[in-house]
């Protein structure tokens, strides 16, 4: 049987992808024919893969090369006692050792900024393409990310709106966004480790199709009054994440959840996040055509 996607939202941006024996060496012709689904979608569902850490960073180095996991905290240099590869990036509650991060911990404030529509790694100058998000384990309710399209989006601006914001550039700044989330002052050395990047609110995707680069992390829009730029961000955002173009999956154990990141945004949703546990952990594809 061959690799075959079935969308599960209306606006097809969202889809089941079946077809692919996870249990087996995949080869580049994999690679590819994911990459032509994913195009024409955004958004894929691998469900039940049975993929370990090894398996879900050979299965994302097919598509591309990879992100390593910053360290911004000494904890998060000490969860490599867990996530052994330095591909993988940590999206649950849990410590070093397994346990549920303390109310305290600093990467969990951190992590409170996930919860907000973004775009992984628009902070960085060298963009992401991909990101893959595998479930190891997952609370009993609660917890699902949500999923926006950019391109249906950018479609349904009115022509005025498009030719406003055609040749627009926003600053993408993490620290922005941790501070929309409440996560106290950044130390110097923390900001030194990720600087502001500049990027083109409007683009042209590998489909053909153009799409808007939104996130919580754009700070500001280059050349225009600070309040000005985000109230017009603000704008956008709130636009784009309409009922209409916005897909929630409930995930499961073995799901593994790509996304193009140049076509969508997502988010977190809350859970009993010091009572339950959350494993999740990404790997992110790196834009080296951008």
């Amino acid at each position: 049987m061959g690799i075959s996607a079935r969308p599960l939202h209306p606006p097809r941006f969202f889809a089941d992808v079946t077809g692919i024996d996870f249990s087996r060496a995949l080869d580049p012709a994999t690679g590819r024919a994911v990459i032509a689904l994913n195009d024409e979608y955004g958004v894929l569902l691998f469900p039940a893969t049975g993929l370990d850490d090894e398996g879900h960073v050979a299965f994302s180095r097919l598509l591309g090369p990879l992100e390593l996991a910053p360290k911004l905290f000494a904890k998060e240099a000490d969860n490599r006692r867990r996530l052994k590869l330095p591909e993988l990036f940590e999206a649950g509650n849990l410590d070093a050792d397994g346990d549920i991060q303390r109310i305290d911990d600093r990467f969990r404030m951190f992590a409170r900024g996930n919860r907000l529509w973004h775009t992984d790694s628009s902070f960085y100058q060298q963009r992401s393409k991909y990101s893959l998000l595998l479930a190891h384990f997952v609370p009993p309710e609660g917890a699902d990310t949500e999923f926006a399209d950019m391109r249906a989006a950018y479609d349904a601006l009115s022509p005025a709106m498009k030719e406003r914001i055609e040749d627009l550039v926003c600053e993408h700044d993490v620290w922005y966004s941790r501070e929309l989330a409440g996560f106290p002052d950044a130390q110097p050395a923390e900001r030194d480790k990720r600087a502001p990047a500049r990027h083109r609110l409007v683009h042209m995707h590998p489909s053909g199709r153009k799409t808007l680069l939104l996130a919580s992390h754009a700070s500001r829009i280059v050349g225009m009054p600070l309040d000005e730029g985000r109230a017009l961000l603000r704008d956008l955002m709130l636009f784009a994440t309409g009922a209409r173009f916005v897909h929630r999956h409930a995930w499961a154990r073995g799901d593994c959840v790509m996304w193009d990141n140049r076509c969508t945004m997502h988010r977190a949703t809350p859970f009993d996040d010091l009572r339950q546990k959350r494993d999740m952990r990404r790997t992110t594809v790196i834009d080296d055509a951008a």
